[in-house]
């Protein structure tokens, strides 16, 4: 059913690589399935351990499971859709499914931007004021940000998705990505993007350079403090215990950041490669984060290797 050139749509279609040949179809779906199973049984791991260990509960590990949580929801809120594109050749999302499709994916993504940053602070208490950490950040304060986090996340998402739902949509209907985003779904518009794609990225770049901007004071002043304190030893240990977080945020905020950037002055690149992009600033770090955050971390691998000798032996297990 149709008025004038604008056509009522009742399902997307998520096309996701463009150029992708349907040889590789079977590929790109186990590579998808294998990031999702790596990704669920790395949270896996370290909601168990945080579950059985008392040793683990603690601020910062509270702020890994807010974002553990985050991770979990995100990946399953894309993965499986796009994996289904390729293993079963269904690429097919009802009109609403999409727009809640972009709702989840902007807002875990929002989430994550301020529980980085919060752990990012989390660090800065840690090491600038250790005698005041404990007073700092208590449990009730730790509580009331991560539900701060959780909430006010809520307000850029729903604003994209109450200004984008009611537009006029032409008779195309695919959706040149891995899922449903508001540049894509309104990229189909058959109306003036300008009033709705200038608003998101400001609203995007806001969230993004607001969350950059605490994350790099937070571990500039940790350098600054590392370096007039600490032996040549003690730096080069902070750092290397550093540097992997560094690695995770800067994969996580630069591309998103030049993405948008790119994206609306009119800088033109193919669509794969737009899509490449999205994917691994979208997949990488929830897959790696368990790793990096929490399995690196010499705590945790000493209560690992506990549970393995206790499981060899077939001690009961006792974890602190």
């Amino acid at each position: 059913m149709s008025t004038g050139n604008v056509s009522y749509i009742k399902d997307f279609v998520i096309v996701g690589f463009p150029g992708l040949h349907p040889r590789y179809y079977g590929f790109v779906s186990a590579v998808l399935f294998f990031i999702y199973v790596c990704t669920m049984v790395g949270n896996a791991v370290f909601f168990t351990l945080l579950i059985i260990s008392k040793s683990l509960q603690k601020p910062v590990y509270y702020f890994l499971l807010n974002l553990a949580v985050c991770d979990v929801l995100f990946s399953t809120t894309t993965l499986p859709k796009i994996i289904s594109r390729y293993w079963f050749h269904d690429g097919s999302i009802s009109f609403l499914g999409c727009f809640v499709q972009m709702f989840s994916v902007h807002y875990f993504g929002t989430v994550s931007s301020y529980v980085l940053a919060l752990m990012a602070i989390d660090r800065y208490a840690a090491i600038c004021y250790p005698l005041r950490y404990h007073t700092i950040m208590t449990d009730r304060n730790v509580f009331i940000l991560s539900c701060v986090a959780w909430v006010w996340s809520c307000a850029v998402p729903l604003m994209l998705v109450i200004r984008a739902y009611p537009l006029p949509f032409c008779a195309e209907n695919t959706i040149a990505q891995c899922y449903c985003d508001h540049f894509s779904i309104t990229s189909l518009a058959c109306t003036d993007k300008t009033l709705y794609t200038f608003p998101a990225l400001v609203s995007a770049l806001i969230v993004l350079l607001g969350s950059l901007t605490i994350i790099v004071f937070s571990y500039s002043a940790i350098i600054v403090a590392v370096l007039r304190i600490s032996s040549a030893k003690g730096t080069l240990k902070t750092f290397s215990t550093c540097s992997p977080q560094l690695i995770i945020i800067a994969l996580f905020f630069l591309p998103r950041c030049l993405n948008y950037l790119f994206t609306n002055i009119g800088i033109k690149f193919s669509n794969d490669l737009r899509v490449v992009i999205v994917m691994l600033y979208s997949l990488l770090p929830p897959m790696i984060n368990p790793l990096i955050y929490c399995l690196r971390t010499e705590e945790v691998k000493k209560i690992l290797r506990r549970l393995l000798q206790n499981k060899q032996i077939g001690v009961p297990l006792q974890l602190p």
